[in-house]
């Protein structure tokens, strides 16, 4: 059963920063709101419900779902859907809603990667879950090594033409398949803004080239795990604790050696994070947004109380000369 009628923050707007995609027309709140994580068939939809409106109120208004996220798979799009079937409906226009194809879906040849037959199949699918009539941003969300850039980056073009999405992007292209495909977008004329890909102090590969090409192309980046798994956090500041992400033996992308092996860094850049004001897991969004090329970086959380916190990053984004030497030793 669900909640009572929901009626946005009139404030919703006074805090959050909006920040330019790329040289496109569209801005995203700094912060997104990812539904990766807590928002599956597993997990209670009244709190998923709660975060959802939590975020809106604090001026978050673009949320990240994709059509394998869960678990179970599709299951995400599915809650999304009644939650905006029952809350957000009025809100459609203030809000920028993205999913993503590519990851494995279905069985047979056609249930992944980035074929025209998956691609937009997959849209159609998660516009039916979502319940939704398009999508703002709708991803490529991953390379096909196997299909031609052209047929993927047409198939995306056809989902605009058709009204299924107003823009593209792509994720976890690296830094020369992305320059080619934005070619293609180019000669397309496709409204092809942004790129998704993880980035964060303990993942710092895009600055490299990926960041350096897209600020060439005018494209924007939005980026992900930028806590590392819950790292940045102080979680893990004294020990490892019992209900952690890392204790547990089920996990697949954080365990006791890796929290381990970056003790002293954590410990290490805790402490600047102190002297700047900030919690270790504010300073670290706001390290993410310091790059020129990042229009929004995407939070996931499980309690309201995180929201909150993580809002509190954008209280102070610059850093000293002296912060970021000290930053790049500790990480070196």
């Amino acid at each position: 059963m669900l909640m009572e009628n929901y009626l946005a923050s009139k404030t919703r707007y006074d805090n959050m920063q909006y920040r330019r995609v790329g040289n496109s027309g569209l801005k995203l709140s700094a912060l997104s709101l990812g539904l990766w994580h807590n928002f599956g068939s597993v997990d209670p939809l009244e709190n998923q419900r709660h975060l959802l409106r939590h975020a809106f109120d604090l001026g978050i208004t673009c949320f990240d779902i994709a059509n394998n996220y869960g678990p179970e798979a599709g299951s995400a799009e599915s809650n999304f859907g009644r939650i905006f079937k029952a809350d957000f409906q009025p809100y459609r226009d203030e809000l920028v809603i993205t999913s993503k194809a590519g990851y494995y879906m279905w069985p047979g040849p056609y249930g992944e990667w980035g074929s025209r037959k998956s691609i937009i199949a997959s849209c159609d699918q998660s516009l039916r879950r979502t319940g939704l009539d398009y999508f703002d941003i709708f991803y490529s969300h991953r390379f096909d090594p196997d299909t031609p850039l052209e047929e993927t980056a047409l198939a995306l073009d056809q989902l605009v033409k058709s009204g299924k999405a107003l823009y593209v992007g792509i994720s976890n292209y690296n830094a020369e398949n992305t320059e080619k495909i934005a070619a293609i977008f180019k000669d397309l004329k496709t409204p092809y803004i942004i790129h998704q890909d993880r980035y964060n102090m303990f993942g710092r590969d895009p600055e490299k080239d990926l960041f350096p090409t897209l600020l060439k192309d005018h494209t924007g980046a939005v980026v992900f795990s930028p806590l590392a798994q819950g790292m940045l956090t102080g979680r893990y500041l004294h020990g490892i604790p019992e209900d952690s992400r890392a204790a547990r033996k089920d996990s697949k992308f954080l365990h006791v050696a890796d929290v381990e092996s970056k003790l002293d860094q954590i410990k290490a850049l805790n402490s600047i994070a102190e002297k700047r004001g900030q919690s270790l897991a504010e300073m670290a969004l706001a390290w993410d947004l310091r790059q020129p090329a990042v229009a929004s970086v995407i939070i996931g959380a499980s309690r309201v109380s995180q929201l909150d916190d993580n809002v509190k990053a954008l209280n102070n984004l610059n850093f000293s000369e002296e912060e970021e030497q000290a930053i790049d030793q500790i990480l070196a």
